[in-house]
């Protein structure tokens, strides 16, 4: 099997050396053709990891709403959706419910996306928002391939707001199910819930340690090697971990401790 470095995730404020700019808005309102029309959707145009609190606990938010987006044939599969629920339900405090709307959208014509580019998709397509009582997150599935691959390494997902994020599905149906490699849908829950983990502050981004296990030599990552949030999870060995899994890797104790610190289960 062709050597090569998977990175899972891009936290943008940390990998990709972006701007403040790159990942929130001053713009208070949505007039962008979604039918938002003067929205406001600022709250959900902020930094990763600044929702952590509110979407672990129930003191502001009862309710949670994710709005998957995709290309035609790039949808996740049923059991990764299955498992992003199953894991949010089991770690966040959202008694009213959590719920998933889907929506369908165009190719993308430009199919070397920047972050910039997928700002922009999600601020012409989103329609879920935060609204009384209830967080909006917005996922988007996309058969773009990222900017930042290189001829060592490819993006596989990317957290870039408070509440958003991106998977790049063509890419993992690149990487998944043939011969020596991984499970599709353990592929896909893996990047999911890594990237669901850093919107809910892990590893120390947004989320207090309440022990010292950040990886000193890859911040804002657990350095439990079987932790879902290990940055092995980003790496070819990281792949090939998955090979013949069931299932994608689990939060260790310290990491759910943190959550469990900030208001989640």
């Amino acid at each position: 099997m062709k050597k090569i470095t998977y990175f899972l995730i891009c936290v943008l404020s940390l990998s990709l050396s972006c701007t403040k700019e790159d990942v929130s808005s001053n713009d208070n309102s949505s007039g962008n053709g979604n039918g938002n029309g003067s929205i406001d959707t600022s709250a959900n145009q902020q930094a990763t990891g600044t929702s952590a609190n509110a979407l672990l606990s129930d003191t502001e938010f009862n309710q949670l709403i994710i709005e998957l987006a995709y290309v035609e044939g790039f949808s996740p599969s049923n059991t990764a959706v299955d498992n992003l629920i199953a894991f949010l339900t089991e770690r966040t405090f959202k008694p009213n419910g959590i719920s998933v709307v889907t929506q369908v959208i165009p190719s993308q014509e430009n199919i070397e996306l920047t972050v910039n580019d997928i700002i922009a998709i999600e601020d012409n397509y989103r329609t879920q928002y935060n609204s009384e009582g209830t967080i909006a997150v917005w996922a988007f599935f996309t058969n773009g391939s990222s900017a930042n691959n290189t001829e060592n390494g490819v993006v596989l997902g990317t957290a870039y707001r408070n509440t958003s994020f991106v998977i790049f599905e063509e890419t993992i149906h690149g990487l998944s199910d043939g011969t020596f490699e991984p499970n599709r849908s353990v592929l896909e829950s893996t990047v999911i819930l890594h990237e669901i983990g850093h919107l809910l502050g892990l590893t120390n981004l947004g989320t207090a340690l309440q022990s010292d296990h950040e990886d000193q030599d890859h911040p804002k990552h657990c350095n439990v090697e079987t932790c879902l949030m290990y940055f092995s999870a980003e790496t070819g060995s990281g792949i090939e971990n998955l090979i013949g899994a069931n299932s994608a890797p689990e939060l260790d104790a310290q990491c759910i401790a943190d959550l469990q610190a900030n208001g989640g289960k």
